[in-house]
């Protein structure tokens, strides 16, 4: 679904851009993880080094493909920049935040490479604020621009999974 072109100040006013909010978590993960000496993963290193493989690509394909969409529906990706379509194919059929959560699933990954297991815990910290500072903003924005398309869509479409 289209709307009319958006007034470059019709955004949804996030707290920050979403992929800082990951990286500074996991960067105060790792720095505490080093700082606190802990033991690490019990995880043999092979099995560690696999699964963090597989879920920085498995994270990275999924942003990669939500992004896609929005480019080919001519909406912006950027939260700073009004949305101009809304997107509910590929994997916005099965989630409102495919790209946040690609960026879940690659920060986890991210954080088993390093084998980080106080940056793993802030994962969940992480998600809190990504959800109150980014998404509920962008979830109040939406329902104002698309209005009942977006709210029947809310009701269809699980916010994570």
């Amino acid at each position: 679904m289209t709307t009319p072109p958006a007034k470059r100040d019709d955004v949804p006013g996030v707290i920050a851009p979403p992929p800082f909010i990951f990286i500074g978590f996991l960067l105060a993960g790792w720095w505490a993880d080093s700082r606190l000496e802990t033991a690490g993963l019990p995880v043999d290193p092979t099995v560690r080094k696999v699964a963090a493989v597989a879920l920085i690509v498995g994270g990275l394909a999924l942003e990669m493909w939500a992004g896609t969409l929005f480019k080919q529906a001519g909406t912006n990706v950027v939260p700073y920049q009004p949305s101009t379509a809304l997107v509910t194919n590929g994997p916005f059929a099965f989630s409102r935040n495919p790209i946040y959560l690609g960026f879940a699933v690659t920060y986890l990954g991210l954080a088993i490479g390093l084998d980080a297991p106080v940056a793993i815990a802030m994962l969940l910290p992480c998600l809190v604020v990504v959800t109150w500072g980014v998404i509920l903003r962008e979830e109040r924005y939406l329902e104002r621009r698309f209005g009942a398309a977006y709210l029947d869509y809310k009701r269809r479409v699980r916010r994570w999974l």
